[in-house]
């Protein structure tokens, strides 16, 4: 068996490989990050209809239960940070919409923004994406890469709610 049908077969042959690859999005042969963020976008929608202290503990629940996913199905993939794994980025991307206006314009410039320093990693994420492992590691950067997206929106007059 081939690496990208054991990748395949764990991604779409278990409940926890399902969720991990994102409902299969992250075994897009092309930036598999970005199509694991497109997925994410519409089930953001219940979050930010939330108040946001009840988003906010929904998103760590789901960042503590990433911790456990990301690990378990990296260890059967026996690759510490599978680049299809992107529960991740669905924890990190929902963290930036749940803060910014609910209009396309401003969801679009989330999208980009996470996109770019989850892609980028500058530092610190890059540090702490060499030295942190598990699934805490892989599921810090994009949180991380969340901060950094939220920073440059604010600064960039977003009214965060």
């Amino acid at each position: 068996m081939t690496d990208r049908e054991r990748t395949r077969r764990v991604a779409l042959g278990s409940p926890d490989g399902l969720l991990a690859f994102g409902f299969g999005s992250g075994l897009s042969p092309f930036a598999p990050g970005t199509a694991g963020s497109l997925v994410a976008v519409p089930l953001a929608l219940p979050l930010v209809w939330l108040p946001l202290p009840a988003a906010l503990a929904v998103i760590a629940a789901a960042f503590l239960f990433g911790i456990w996913l990301c690990d378990r199905v990296g260890k059967r993939l026996e690759v510490h940070d599978h680049s299809g794994i992107v529960w991740d980025e669905f924890v990190g991307l929902w963290l930036v919409l749940v803060f910014v206006p609910q209009h396309w314009a401003w969801w679009l410039a989330a999208f980009l923004a996470f996109r770019l320093f989850d892609a980028l990693k500058p530092w610190p994420i890059a540090w702490f994406d060499r030295r942190v492992h598990g699934g805490f590691g892989v599921m810090l950067d994009d949180l991380l890469a969340a901060g950094y997206a939220l920073a440059v929106l604010w600064a960039s007059g977003v009214f965060l709610r």
